[in-house]
């Protein structure tokens, strides 16, 4: 192995953070469980730092006005708690589908969103 390190290598400091934040929310009693964890945050980091260099680039390049087509289309916003209640509605309305539990728990978070 080389001692150069890879351009898109987390800090020793995210890495030890990781695995604190794993160890405390997973509490993995498997040694693969954390590994497994650390392996996914490490990719998220990986492709958000690859993100960042794409942007660079665009901007560099005079591909700017691209950059927020690249965002939306490579880290697309989750629906909110009210688009996913209605499309469990229209589920049910109009495809006469079955409400499972987990539907149920999406329609109350919503609905305990708003206020009184």
């Amino acid at each position: 192995m080389s001692d150069k390190q890879h351009p898109i290598t987390p800090p020793p400091e995210l890495a030890i953070q990781w695995s604190i934040e794993s160890e405390r929310e997973h509490q993995p009693t498997v040694a693969c469980s954390l590994v497994s964890l650390l392996a996914t945050q490490a990719a998220r980091w990986g492709a958000d730092m690859e993100l960042e260099a794409c942007t660079t680039w665009l901007l560099l390049n005079g591909w700017g006005q691209a950059i927020n087509g690249l965002r939306a289309a490579r880290r697309p916003k989750p629906s909110s708690l009210k688009e996913q209640s209605i499309a469990l509605i229209d589920k049910i309305q109009y495809k006469k589908e079955m409400w499972q539990t987990d539907d149920l728990d999406v329609v109350r978070r919503a609905l305990e969103s708003l206020p009184d």
